[in-house]
């Protein structure tokens, strides 16, 4: 069977709106592994014997320096994820490459965010002694939770424009606690120190 490329198409009907939205899997999928992923870290975390360390880099005082610093990065290229995105959406102007811009610090934000959780989970374990430990322990397995169902959210098509910002804004404010609750904690504590 052959498709003639130039035929008529006007006769054609046309596709039901209903088609045009997006079925419950692409909403199921992404909740499914978040949960998944959120409540895997926790667990392992938990059953896990902590370790003390993790790593070290040299130049640094100790794991808990490096760890406060690689996570103020991390922040750091969150924000610059935050008005990239509201640069993208039109919310504020911004230049033809906002959306490299928005990609591209949310990968490095993502590549400095791993060390952290490996640390913390593998060094320190999942931990309520006290408030802080405790919303530090949840919203951290959280936040690579969220970001696993964005990235699975931005390979579908035919999303309502509320989704991504709605999962994106909460990634960014679970990292935002998790930084509130170790980094900025420890700068606190003992100072800004390395």
């Amino acid at each position: 069977m052959t498709v003639d490329p130039n035929a008529a198409t006007q006769n054609f009907p046309s596709p039901d709106p209903a088609s045009r939205r997006p079925g419950a899997a692409t909403y199921l999928v992404p909740a499914l592994v978040a949960g998944a992923v959120a409540v895997g870290l926790g667990a392992y975390g938990n059953v896990h014997d902590p370790e003390g360390t993790a790593f070290n880099l040299a130049g640094f005082s100790s794991t808990s320096a490096v760890k406060s610093w690689l996570a103020t990065a991390a922040m750091g290229f969150a924000v610059v994820q935050l008005v990239s995105a509201l640069m993208l959406y039109g919310r504020i102007p911004g230049p033809s490459w906002s959306g490299a811009l928005h990609r591209w610090s949310g990968r490095i934000a993502f590549l400095v965010a791993v060390p952290v959780a490996v640390h913390c989970l593998y060094a320190l374990g999942y931990q309520t002694y006290e408030p802080r430990v405790l919303w530090h322990s949840v919203l951290g397995c959280f936040f690579f939770g969220a970001f696993s169902a964005k990235m699975l959210l931005l390979r579908s098509e035919r999303l309502p424009g509320w989704v991504l910002p709605i999962v994106g804004g909460l990634v960014f404010s679970a990292l935002t606690v998790v930084w509130l609750t170790s980094a900025l904690w420890f700068f606190r504590t003992f100072g800004v120190t390395t």
